[in-house]
């Protein structure tokens, strides 16, 4: 197994005391159970138990002492229950059961010396049942696809990792590292690709891959739509949505559709619950807090930029295009940059990722991504050219009460720039060029770039 990220926020969990029972969540298939058996390897004890199997579940249906089931479970697995150890309890697919749900508060109360982690890709399906996790008695993490960090240790090793972690890659080696996040853009990060990918370098033993996620997905509808007609309207966002990905979207008639916007907002909002897809909403203010404009139209991301490639078939285009931003007419590199940002939104216990649009009529002014720091919301924008192509970053500057800080991703390499907007408004800002391999370190680049800015 490839190390994972979130294994670090895993140890975090353990070492708090107490330690409530940790839900994680996430799409289909982007490594949940190997992550947590992975960890179970630095416990005394690990069990684990999923509850897709009748006879694991069945020990959740014949008792609700918690004290029993443990001991149950340390029988059936011949170890010995003792405190003082480091005891790890594993129950996946929790969702099949909703009475496991409702005695996770019961382990945090009565047993607090036992780590708990449950997992399951359909933890939606439980709003079908009306049963929801106990209130104040559990925590979440959620594990996303492949990082680009993580897709490169997988092809590379931990010393091309540690150049990107202390933002310290060689000149010599830019082109090379953008060539890796360009083929990164392309498989996406979706586990078992990548490790295929990672072993044999063959783009087309991906294919089936890509197919088997997408029937697993198709098969999951019936277990959290609410009924047969929007099991009929999942399915077709499902064959449609990646053709729409990195857009702004309307959700009447979407997808060349005949279904009502209520119809489609509702079936993206399961979707979206499943972590196969995600509406981005705009702000309109520069100012924080970034508060999204809900009556504006979203902005589509997907789960995987992989799968997306696969069903709009644009995977040729990658390995002919040099450049990520001329694929896709810049889609390609959008989604795969939300991607990316979604990854470091979790890492600070962010739901909701916003893009930004003028208020004003008669403009169409739009920043691609914002990112609030502590102080000030940063426009992101993910563009090529020169800083006059820049035109929906001047208008945001220009229309700012303060100085601006903002970020361009791009295939050019790192510097920092303190220039002014186009006159007659020769407004000063501060931008930051980040190559696409550092969007992971966007945090500690900015962190660097705020302070040197008021030390000036």
């Amino acid at each position: 197994m490839y190390e994972r990220e979130l294994i670090t926020q895993l140890r975090r969990w353990s070492e708090k005391t107490p330690h409530k029972p940790l839900v994680i969540r996430g799409a289909r298939q982007v490594g949940k159970s190997t992550l947590v058996r992975e960890f179970g390897r630095e416990f005394d004890v690990f069990i684990e138990v999923n509850l897709e199997l009748s006879d694991d579940a069945a020990i959740f249906q014949r008792t609700d002492n918690v004290l029993e089931i443990w001991q149950y479970l340390c029988l059936q697995n011949h170890v010995v229950s003792d405190p003082n150890k480091r005891m790890l309890l594993f129950i996946d697919e929790i969702q099949e059961e909703p009475l496991a749900v409702g005695l996770l508060r019961y382990f945090y109360e009565k047993m607090p010396w036992l780590y708990v982690i449950t997992a399951g890709s359909r933890l939606q399906s439980l709003l079908k049942k009306h049963v929801s996790f106990p209130v104040a008695r559990v925590e979440y993490l959620n594990l996303r696809p492949f990082s680009f960090m993580e897709y490169l240790n997988a092809l590379e090793g931990k010393e091309w990792v540690e150049l990107l972690k202390n933002v310290s890659v060689p000149s010599v080696m830019h082109d090379k590292m953008i060539s890796h996040f360009n083929r990164y853009a392309l498989i996406g990060g979706m586990p078992e690709a990548v490790a295929d990918y990672a072993e044999n370098k063959d783009i087309e033993r991906l294919s089936p891959i890509f197919n088997s996620l997408l029937k697993g997905y198709n098969e999951d509808v019936e277990r959290y739509a609410k009924n047969e007609e929007q099991v009929k309207i999942i399915r077709h966002i499902l064959d449609t949505a990646w053709f729409s990905a990195a857009e702004t979207i309307t959700f009447a008639n979407f997808g060349n559709s005949s279904y009502t916007s209520t119809q489609i907002h509702e079936a993206m909002d399961c979707l979206e619950r499943a972590y196969i897809l995600s509406l981005d909403y705009p702000v309109t203010s520069s100012d924080i807090p970034a508060i999204p404009s809900k009556r504006r139209s979203p902005k589509l991301i997907m789960v995987d930029s992989g799968v997306t490639n696969f069903v709009a078939g644009i995977q040729i285009e990658y390995l002919q295009n040099k450049d990520l931003l001329d694929t896709w007419r810049g889609r390609a590199a959008e989604q795969i940059v939300a991607q990316e940002l979604r990854i470091l939104l979790d890492k600070n216990y962010k739901e909701k990722q916003f893009y930004w649009v003028r208020d004003k009529k008669g403009t169409n002014a739009e920043i691609d991504f914002v990112w609030q720091t502590s102080t000030q919301i940063i426009p992101i924008e993910v563009k090529a050219g020169t800083n006059s192509h820049l035109r929906s970053l001047h208008s945001y500057v220009n229309s700012a009460s303060h100085h601006v800080t903002a970020v361009r991703f791009w295939s050019g390499e790192f510097s920092i720039q303190d220039i002014t907007t186009p006159a007659p408004d020769n407004r000063p800002y501060r931008l930051v060029n980040i190559p696409f391999y550092y969007i992971g370190q966007l945090q500690d680049i900015l962190k660097q770039a705020l302070s040197e800015k008021e030390c000036k």
